[in-house]
C-alpha cells in the first residue's frame, strides 16, 4: 500500500472446462503476471479451478477430488507471491455440495467463503448442484490444509497494512436486497472480491456497472468484480468476461469480451 492505495488485479483466464489441473495453471501464470505489476490482491472468476457451466460434472466424485487437489497445487505454486489470491472452485463439505471461493497467500489456505444466495430463475439452475451458505462457521480440510474456516463472516485483515481488510462475495450475492457485502462492510472491510459468472442479456452489461458502481459507493470500499469469459459452454448461456473494478461509487477500470488481466 503507498499513500493509502492498493494495487488490486482480477483476471478471467481462458477456461479449460473441467480440467481443475489446467486452469490452476492457467491461473498461477496470470497471478505471476499481476504480482510483477505489483498488485496486492488477486480475484478470478467463479468457478475458476472447473469452470461455472460443468453442469452435473460437479456431481462427479473426480472432479471434485481434482478441483480440491487443483486448489492445494496452486497454493503451493503461488506462495512466493507476495498477494492475496482468491479462486474458485466447488467443494464437497459435510456430504453437501458448495460453490466457494478459496482465499489463500504465502502457501497458506487462509479461509473459504460459500455463495449464499443459489439463483434457480429463468436461465440459472444451480440448486441443481450447489447448496446454499447456511451462515455458521466451521472447519474444513482441503488436502494437507487442516482446519480451515469455512463460512460466509470471514474477513482477511493484512498484518502490515491494518486498513486493508478483504471480503468475499459469489455473483448472485450482489444482485439481492442486501448483499453479504454489506455486512463485511460494516465489520469493516474495505475491498470486496466478487468471483462471477454473469451471462449476457439484452440491458445486463449497463446494470451490472451500476450495480457495482452502487455498491461499492454503499460499502465505501473497493470493489473487484472478476466474470467468466471464454472457455465456457455456450449451450444455456453467453460469458464476455465483463470485467469492472469501482471505488467509492466510480469505475476505474473495466474490460468486455476479452480474457487476461484488468
Amino acid at each position: 500500500m503507498r499513500d493509502g492505495f492498493v494495487r488490486v488485479a482480477l483476471c478471467s483466464h481462458e477456461i479449460k472446462l473441467a480440467d481443475p489441473e489446467e486452469n490452476a495453471l492457467r491461473i498461477a501464470e496470470a497471478a505471476e503476471t499481476a504480482a510483477e505489476g505489483g498488485a496486492k490482491v488477486f480475484v478470478t472468476s467463479e468457478l475458476s479451478l472447473t469452470g461455472y457451466t460443468c453442469a452435473d460434472l460437479f456431481a462427479q466424485d473426480l472432479l471434485l477430488e481434482k478441483a480440491a487437489e487443483a486448489l492445494c497445487g496452486l497454493v503451493e505454486k503461488t506462495a512466493g507471491l507476495d498477494m492475496l489470491i482468491t479462486a474458485g472452485l466447488p467443494l464437497r463439505v459435510a456430504g453437501k455440495i458448495y460453490n466457494a471461493a478459496a482465499v489463500f497467500k504465502g502457501g497458506e489456505l487462509l479461509g473459504i467463503v460459500p455463495k449464499t444466495f443459489i439463483p434457480n430463475t429463468r436461465e440459472f439452475y444451480e440448486v441443481r448442484w450447489f447448496a446454499a451458505a447456511d451462515g455458521s462457521l466451521r472447519a474444513v480440510n482441503v488436502g494437507r490444509f487442516k482446519d480451515v474456516p469455512f463460512g460466509t463472516d470471514l474477513l482477511f485483515e493484512c498484518r502490515s497494512v491494518p486498513s486493508l481488510r478483504y471480503a468475499v462475495e459469489i455473483c448472485q450475492d450482489l444482485w439481492v436486497p442486501i448483499p453479504p457485502s454489506s455486512r463485511h462492510a460494516l465489520a469493516g472491510a474495505t475491498v470486496i472480491g466478487n468471483l462471477s459468472a454473469s451471462d449476457e442479456v439484452v440491458g445486463k452489461e449497463e446494470y451490472r456497472r451500476q450495480l457495482v458502481a452502487s455498491q461499492s459507493a454503499r460499502t465505501m470500499s473497493a470493489y473487484i468484480y472478476c466474470s467468466a469469459g471464454r472457455g465456457e459452454s455456450t449451450t444455456d448461456l453467453v460469458f464476455t468476461a465483463h470485467n469492472i473494478i469501482a471505488e467509492y461509487g466510480t469505475v476505474v477500470a473495466e474490460s468486455m469480451g476479452e480474457t487476461g488481466e484488468v
